[in-house]
């Protein structure tokens, strides 16, 4: 590149400055660069840096305010930037005088290894939601950083846009030209105002496809340059990241919208700039394409200035294709809010107002009239090719003749395969328009048509197209509230066109026009397309009948159920299926950020059948975690008490009934007297935080001992007792009221299970704390231990544990409560419940997960005593709690149980598996124990048997090799290194024996 206005350094004379100013030899490669000459340099060492020889007339205080940028990200948010390194001199920017006498500065930062984002996405696909990630966070950490040297005019500031007017003229290509010239007239005409109401702060504002860096696993590992940093408009900053990530993609508001749903959800944006930012995308471009046309003009042999124009020119003409509308609309739905603004109003008032809205046909729209149509399955051939119109026809009428109705109903969101051709293919690969954004209501050829409310033709057209609308009415309405929603009329004859002329007031009750015959009607069977919608979005008489099944939020809220205005009592709204990615993308916007998913990349489960579970591609899974389907995935006998019970009555336990009655007698028929009256309730949550209660009222203390690592549900009452929450990340610690007593890990912690006395050892440090509670005068309301330790890491308690814990506790006054949430109905095998392996006898059990078998049911099972001195007063109440469906589910589960002999399978099989892990154990260095009872089993893995390091990593490195042979397994314990075996207990040999071949090949493949 040739610049005559000062001496270009080569590679040799890089090498002797960077030796003489920072004191390392080392080799140097030359890289591109707009203005300043760059350098990457390799010292002997193997160590690597940026070395920048600037160009003439740099301000060193503008650098010096970037070495304070760089500082405060490093410091503040930890990013991944580039640090500075001193020279000899001490200083980050050390000036030098060039051979033509020119001042210049270097300065030299540390290399960060990894492959420009716009390289590595040539051949790999990214995930674009990183960037907004990135950019929400850096934007967060740099809000409350400021200096006077970001407060300057710059070229590449967004909200200058308007200063490249003078440089538009340069622009050789007349398309490009034209296309920055209305970019410019639309900021200049609303956007510029707009923006400037926006929050404003520094920003990097070049976070551009060539200066973010991703790492061999394509995780970005660095964002670079920050001489473009300025204080502008925060929107600014996001809208120039995505001008550049948008390039080149086959959907590039596709790509938008995971960067800005990514962005949001670290660092929300404003309504107002989400508004604009469609537009200040397109500011960017057209800055882009003049800067680099004023830029040519002098310097024309200058490259680097055209590696991205030629995107930029794309994108530009791209973008101008596309419906900004709908674009901001998308964009709304990113951040998770109504996507078209004012639907839920119109909704609202539609709603209020059914008894004004008239019919839209003369049939009758009684449910015993109606027939849903199957529109795929009539229309199309056995390979899926669109039958003739005339036979579809004659396919559709037949069906609703036998189902003696008189209309056929074609659904609302409805995924169809009958759009087919160029007319329905969108910018992403595979997908169509398909998604029905009416509903059809299918009836005879020149059947009259009526105005449900009054309304103003807006669009009157013949939509001739093969397999568009044919004959198409648009009618405006407006409400006296100031609303205003349109309805269409498509598949019309073209006699209607003429009732219907553009500009007509139509009152309601009046004709609109008649349903149309094929082909006149767009070759379709006759029928009327009927539409809502909250905003034409620019397109008139083109507007979408039918979606992207990726844009269903956006179209579903620009166009609502017809059935608001239509008033059919049947279900006519379908569900919308989302492929996996897309329901990632809608939980991260509507759905709480502490949700987790399973596995890297997340599975999406359509069906289960015993102890298997079914993706939407058909895949089947052995499920060896799930111990809330207890008696396997939907089990008929419980699906059928289920439905059976709900199609007779559903209320609550203020009335009588004889469900709530049999469950209690059969449920406590299972457990040791005294234990003998139950509480229902919804989950085992409820069922723990209903225990305390109990505990409190019997005891009139607050005080409660715990064990360690223990969890025992989500309320708030219950974190206070859940190590596992309170002293890990988000936590606030143990809570004043509660002690905890060392979770006794035989293989862990300090008395080894292979000592006799193991259990009475553990027991007396839990009394330890109890006796201290008693020393500060307040002791314990009650002790409360799962029967098993879950996420202690399936730890089973010592013989006589409990025993000794239990006696203490009750001779200070409380209660002892056992949490069987997670072990409980048969599942250790040898007995029903857990707390049986420590013969003993709780004063409170509570109960959940498998109980309904996936049905939300929880239970509280105590003795007349604690239930008595619970009786108060006050009414204890649960609207749900022991409704007749949910006791109808529970009783079946315990039936099921007893007819199956699944208790007997859990021990069967879980003896199999324990004796088989123990062999492989003895086999394989990397497992530290085998824990387990019936179906219930614990492998920790370890790196070393003496010291017992944790081999965390290769834990879940197993469990997802597991995962990738269709077996799904996961990991527990405090260090994560405990593979957790829990699967439905009608797990079989068979199941037991395909895990542990797979199991042990996996051990050796990650085993050194």
């Amino acid at each position: 590149m040739s610049r005559p206005d000062f001496h270009i350094y080569s590679v040799q004379e890089a090498c002797v400055l960077f030796a003489q100013h920072f004191n390392l030899a080392a080799t140097a490669i030359r890289l591109p660069g707009e203005r300043d000459l760059n350098f990457h340099m390799t010292c002997e060492d193997g160590t690597q840096f940026i070395f920048k020889i600037y160009a003439p007339g740099t301000d060193q205080d503008w650098l010096a305010a970037q070495d304070q940028v760089l500082d405060h990200i490093a410091r503040i948010g930890g990013f991944p930037v580039p640090q500075l390194l001193l020279s000899k001199a001490g200083s980050t920017t050390t000036p030098i005088t060039d051979d033509d006498g020119n001042r210049r500065l270097l300065r030299t930062l540390n290399w960060i290894d990894g492959t420009v984002w716009a390289k590595a996405r040539e051949s790999h696909d990214l995930d674009f939601a990183q960037i907004g990630t990135l950019l929400g966070r850096l934007d967060a950490c740099m809000k409350e950083f400021d200096h006077p040297a970001a407060h300057r005019d710059f070229l590449w500031d967004i909200a200058q846009t308007s200063k490249h007017r003078e440089f538009s003229d340069l622009i050789g290509d007349d398309d490009v030209r034209a296309c920055v010239t209305d970019i410019l007239d639309r900021f200049d005409h609303g956007i510029a105002e707009k923006l400037a109401k926006t929050p404003r702060q520094v920003i990097h504002n070049d976070a551009n496809d060539y200066n973010l860096l991703v790492d061999g696993n394509l995780t970005i590992n660095g964002l670079i340059d920050f001489g473009d940093f300025i204080e502008t408009h925060r929107i600014c900053n996001l809208a120039v990241a995505l001008a550049y990530a948008m390039m080149d993609q086959p959907d590039p508001l596709a790509c938008a919208v995971d960067i800005i749903t990514a962005y949001h959800r670290v660092n929300p944006l404003g309504e107002d700039e989400v508004a604009i930012l469609y537009d200040l995308i397109a500011c960017r471009l057209a800055q882009s394409a003049c800067m680099a046309a004023q830029q040519y003009a002098k310097e024309p042999d200058n490259d680097y200035l055209l590696i991205s124009q030629a995107g930029v020119n794309d994108l530009l003409a791209r973008m101008a294709k596309l419906n900004p509308a709908i674009a901001h609309y998308r964009f709304r739905d990113a951040c998770g809010w109504e996507p078209c603004p004012g639907s839920r109003k119109v909704v609202n008032w539609l709603t209020v107002n059914a008894d004004q809205i008239g019919p839209v046909i003369p049939q009758s729209m009684d449910a015993s009239n109606l027939h849903i149509v199957d529109l795929n399955g009539l229309s199309l051939d056995p390979d899926g090719k669109l039958r003739p119109a005339n036979i579809v026809t004659d396919a559709i009428f037949a069906a609703m003749d036998a189902a003696n109705a008189e209309v056929g109903v074609g659904k609302y969101l409805e995924n169809r395969k009958v759009y087919q051709g160029p007319f329905f293919e969108t910018a992403t690969r595979g997908e169509w328009r398909s998604l029905h954004l009416g509903i059809d209501l299918f009836v005879p050829d020149q059947t009259p048509l009526f105005a449900p409310l009054d309304g103003v033709v807006v669009v009157s057209n013949d939509n001739a197209r093969d397999f568009d609308y044919g004959p198409i009415i648009i009618l405006e309405h407006k409400t006296s509230c100031g609303l205003t929603f349109y309805t269409k009329y498509g598949h019309l004859s073209r006699t209607s066109l003429p009732v219907s002329p553009v500009g007509k007031t139509v009152r309601k009750g009046e004709l609109v026009g008649y349903v149309g015959p094929y082909p006149e009607n767009g070759n379709w069977a006759p029928h009327l397309h009927f539409q809502i919608m909250v905003d034409l979005v620019g397109m008139g008489a083109d507007i979408c009948g039918v979606a992207a099944a990726s844009e269903a939020n956006v179209w579903s809220s620009i166009c609502p159920n017809p059935n608001l205005m239509l008033g059919m009592a049947i279900d006519c709204q379908d569900i919308v299926e989302r492929a996996p990615a897309k329901i990632t993308a809608e939980r991260s916007r509507h759905l709480g950020p502490n949700l987790s998913i399973s596995y890297k990349k997340p599975l999406k489960m359509v069906r289960g059948a015993g102890q298997y579970l079914y993706t939407d591609t058909g895949e089947k899974y052995l499920d060896m975690v799930n111990n809330v389907c207890h008696i396997g995935h939907s089990h008929p006998r419980v699906v059928a008490a289920a439905a059976r019970q709900a199609a007779e009555l559903n209320t609550n336990t203020r009335y009588l009934h004889d469900n709530i009655v049999n469950y209690a007698n059969e449920l406590v028929a299972t457990f040791p007297d005294p234990l003998s009256v139950c509480f229902f309730v919804n989950s085992g949550s409820e069922a723990n935080d209903l225990a305390l209660r109990l505990a409190q009222a019997y005891s009139g203390r607050r005080e409660m001992l715990i064990v360690d690592h223990a969890y025992h549900g989500n309320l708030t009452s219950l974190i206070d007792l859940s190590p596992y929450k309170f002293n890990r990340k988000g936590g606030k610690g143990c809570p004043d009221h509660v002690k905890i007593c060392p979770m006794p890990d035989g293989f862990r912690g300090p008395i080894r299970s292979d000592d006799p006395e193991c259990g009475r050892k553990y027991a007396d440090l839990a009394i330890d704390q109890l006796r201290a509670f008693e020393a500060e005068g307040r002791p314990p309301a009650a002790f409360i231990a799962e029967s098993v330790l879950g996420c202690g890491g399936q730890i089973f308690l010592p013989d006589g544990y409990l025993k000794h814990i239990y006696a203490a506790v009750r001779a200070s006054g409380g209660l002892c409560i056992a949490d069987e949430v997670q072990v409980g109905f048969g599942r250790v095998g040898s007995h029903m419940w857990g707390f049986e392996l420590q013969d003993v006898v709780p004063d409170i059990v509570t109960l959940g997960k498998p109980i309904g078998n996936g049905h939300p049911l929880g239970a509280v099972i105590t003795t007349r005593e604690v239930a008595n001195a619970f009786y108060n007063g006050m009414e204890y109440f649960n609207t749900f709690g022991g409704n007749p469906v949910s006791c109808a589910i529970g009783r079946e589960v315990l039936h099921v149980i007893r007819d199956e002999r699944l208790q007997a399978n859990a021990r069967i099989v879980g003896d199999h598996m324990m004796a088989r892990l123990r062999e492989i154990a003895a086999r394989n260095p990397l497992i530290g124990e085998v824990r387990g009872a019936g179906l219930f089993i614990g492998i920790e893995l370890v790196h070393n048997l003496e010291t017992k390091e944790p081999a965390t990593e290769k834990a879940g490195q197993i469990a997802n090799m597991m995962k990738d042979r269709n077996i799904l397994i996961s990991t527990d314990g405090p260090m994560d290194n405990v593979i957790k075996i829990k699967p439905p207990i009608t797990f079989d040999l068979d199941d037991a024996n395909t895990f542990l071949g797979n199991f042990e090949e996996c051990l050796a493949l990650v085993t050194p």
